[in-house]
């Protein structure tokens, strides 16, 4: 069974860089780790806050894709919109990275595809969701 670790926003940042190649340290993030049998195997970090507008990046990183439940969806989003009151979140995604193009689909993210976004050779995407978006997925409805 998959367990969230709230608290460890430095132990999961770091976890959350070294899995990703090329990731920048983050600074000041707060973060959701998700541990199975007592292992961290996943993790969101919450960075490039802007209270003022409302907008909040996210990145996330995982070993295992065990970690991915609707459990931990509605943690990774509820941070944000319930918490934090955003109003838009948003991810950068490798075009490469196609199981994490498939779940932004999947979730009803827009998607803005930014050639030469990750260097001469590699596309990647912004992926934006709205607190409204977020609301009306079918993940989020079956909760009410």
């Amino acid at each position: 069974m998959i367990e969230m670790a709230f608290g460890f926003d430095d132990a999961v940042a770091d976890f959350v860089q070294r899995h990703i190649e090329g990731c920048q340290p983050f600074g000041n993030v707060r973060a959701i780790g998700f541990v199975n049998d007592g292992v961290l195997i996943g993790g969101t970090v919450f960075h490039n806050y802007n209270p003022e507008a409302g907008v909040i990046e996210l990145t996330t990183a995982a070993t295992s894709p065990r970690w991915l439940t609707r459990t931990t969806l509605h943690a990774i989003f509820a941070y944000p919109f319930e918490r934090c009151g955003c109003q838009m979140l948003y991810l950068r995604v490798k075009a490469g990275n196609e199981r994490m193009v498939r779940i932004a689909r999947r979730y009803g993210f827009n998607e803005h595809r930014i050639p030469r976004m990750w260097g001469r050779d590699e596309d990647g995407f912004i992926f934006t969701l709205t607190d409204d978006q977020w609301r009306e997925t079918s993940f989020e409805r079956h909760r009410k």
